[in-house]
Order: C-alpha cells, then structure tokens, then sequence
C-alpha cells in the first residue's frame, strides 16, 4: 500500500512539473543593439536568468538582436501580429508613422541624466501617452509595460567637433524624428543607418559622425577605433528604449505575471543604467591615459551644450505641433521639465 501511495506521488509529482513546464511562457524580443553590444550582453547575462527564477519558470526571455528577427522599424507591426513576443527597440525609429514618437523617443538636449527622463515615464505621464500611441496605431494589441534611456549616448566621430559651428556640413548618422530634426538645423545633414550597419558606414567614410550609443557600446563594437574624436559626456541623445509586449500574451500571463514583468524590468533597466554609467567612466579614463591610442575624448563647454540646447527647444516645439498626440507629449515633458528643475 505504501509503495502505491509512493508511485502515485511521485507520478502526480512528475505530471505537476510537466505541466509547469508545458506552461512556460517565452517571450522573444528584438532589441534596438547590435550583437556583441555590452547591453544585450549584460542582459543575457545577469537578467535573463532572473526572469524565470522570479517567476518559478513560468516567464522566459530571449533577447535578441536588432534585425535578426524583423528590420528594425518593424517591430510593432511583429509584436501585434505574435511574431515576436515584444521589444526592447528604440522609440525614435516610429518616428516616421506619427511625430509622437519622435517626441517621446529622445527629447534631444532636454534632461541631463537618464534617471530623469526615466523618471518622466514613470511619473510624469510618458508610459500613459505611449500606450495611447499604441491604441490608436495599432488597435489594442500592444502593451506598453516601461520605456526610458540607459544611458547617455556618447557621439563619436572622425573628425573633431568641439562646438555647434562644427556640425556645419557634417554627414551624420542620426536615428528619424526628433533627432534628425535637430541635427539639420545645426545645418549638418543626417541619415537614418540601422546601428548594425553603422561600423562599416563610419570606415567607408559615408558618414563623418554618428549618434551611437554609450560610450561602453561604442567602445565594444569598436567604433572608436576609427572614430577616434568622441565625445564625452554626450551633449545631445538619451534614446528611449521601450519595453512593449504582445497584448494578448500579456492577458494569458495574468496579474501575477504582469507584476513579475514590471517588476524585472523596472530592476534591470536601473541596474544596466548603473553598469553601464561605470563601465562609460572606466573605458574613459581607459583612453585617456592611453596616449598611443590616437583617441582624444571631447567634453563640450556649457556655453556650447547650451547653444545645442537653444536649437532642440525649437523643434520640440515645432514637433509637437504636428500631432495631437506629439502636442500632448511635448507639453508633458515640459511640465516635468519644470517639476525638476530643468526649465
């Protein structure tokens, strides 16, 4: 009898843990970095991990590169439709199918720290305006679960730029939108290269400059290698990354996967924006020691970041106008602006 009882346990025991397991969910996200970048590294590696231990395996991440699964403009329309799960892509590159997205994807020589802009999201009403985006374009099928920069991107170039009279005429890569719009009125003139093409673009001259990503990104990827004026800290772009998942998956994960998800996210992306902060300071301090490196790091005066400034507030302005939404947006961040301190 006790050995039935026993079979019947362990058979009921292993029943239980095929079907947790049969009921794992697994949500495949493109990212906005390039392979080998220390941000998806970094996440694979230390986050990943957490995920399916925080939810008893339940939830599983894999993070993908950008355009390994669809090209990079096209994740929302994969989201909605479940080819993938979700994204961790940047916000810039819908620029092109309402300005609110250009709005809310970087706000260019606005905040000075990515914890403030992060802040506007999570407080200052920046989650709640890019869902709406997300209703009206893509009819209720995408979740907006957090959005925000990690860091402030470094610029890197071959040639030096220590002002803004020194983007005149400078071919740049820069991502659509709000950028894009910045930039051209310094008078340079950007394009819009996907970051997994932009090493071969910088050393086949077709552009001078680029709008990156951290210090630490460009670093691994190589780029200053043959850009070798960055600089640093970067006087211009905090990319908002967003974290957005199929709506209908995340009705299936219920309440507590909900929790789970918004949990893991808000922690990694304040622990990759530390990494990635110390990391930025090492490799820095790196190169500047380094004298046979040819690499001169550039630190913009204030005079000259407020110059840049003076230039973006106008077209955060004239942005904004082209869109209900946009106009919501910019309102938003100017209110939070003023909240803390920044105008």
């Amino acid at each position: 009898m006790f050995k039935k009882t026993l079979l019947g346990a362990v058979a009921l025991g292993m029943a239980t843990v095929a079907a947790s397991a049969s009921a794992q969910t697994v949500l495949k996200l493109q990212t906005s970095s390039a392979a080998g970048s220390f941000s998806i590294n970094y996440m694979n590696e230390n986050w990943v991990p957490k995920l399916e231990q925080m939810t008893y395996g339940n939830l599983k991440v894999d993070i993908r590169p950008s355009k390994s699964v669809v090209p990079h403009r096209e994740t929302p329309q994969a989201v909605a439709a479940g080819i993938l799960q979700g994204d961790l892509n940047a916000v810039a590159y819908f620029a092109g199918r309402d300005p609110v997205f250009g709005i809310m994807g970087d706000l260019i020589a606005g905040y000075d720290t990515p914890e403030q802009k992060q802040m506007f999201f999570r407080f200052g009403g920046g989650k709640e305006i890019l869902q709406k985006a997300y209703d009206k374009h893509f009819g209720g099928k995408i979740q907006v679960v957090g959005a925000g920069p990690f860091a402030k991107e470094a610029f890197v170039s071959t040639t030096p730029i220590r002002t803004v009279a020194d983007l005149k005429g400078l071919k740049l890569r820069s991502p659509e939108g709000m950028a894009a719009e910045v930039f051209r009125r310094t008078g340079s003139a950007p394009t819009s290269i996907p970051f997994p093409e932009l090493y071969t673009a910088l050393e086949k001259k077709v552009v001078d400059a680029a709008d990156a990503s951290s210090y630490t990104n460009n670093s691994s990827l190589g780029f200053n290698k043959i850009a070798k004026y960055p600089l640093y800290p970067g006087i211009h772009s905090m990319a908002v990354i967003q974290f957005v998942i199929n709506k209908a998956v995340w009705n299936k994960i219920g309440a507590n996967g909900q929790a789970a998800l918004e949990t893991w996210y808000a922690a990694s992306w304040t622990d990759l924006t530390r990494a990635t902060d110390v990391r930025d300071r090492e490799l820095v301090a790196r190169d500047r020691a380094n004298t046979e490196s040819g690499i001169e790091i550039i630190n913009w005066s204030q005079e000259e970041r407020d110059k840049l400034r003076a230039i973006a507030q106008g077209a955060w302005k004239d942005i904004g106008a082209q869109s209900e939404l946009a106009q919501e947006a910019y309102d938003a961040h100017v209110a939070f602006m003023k909240k803390m301190g920044l105008l």
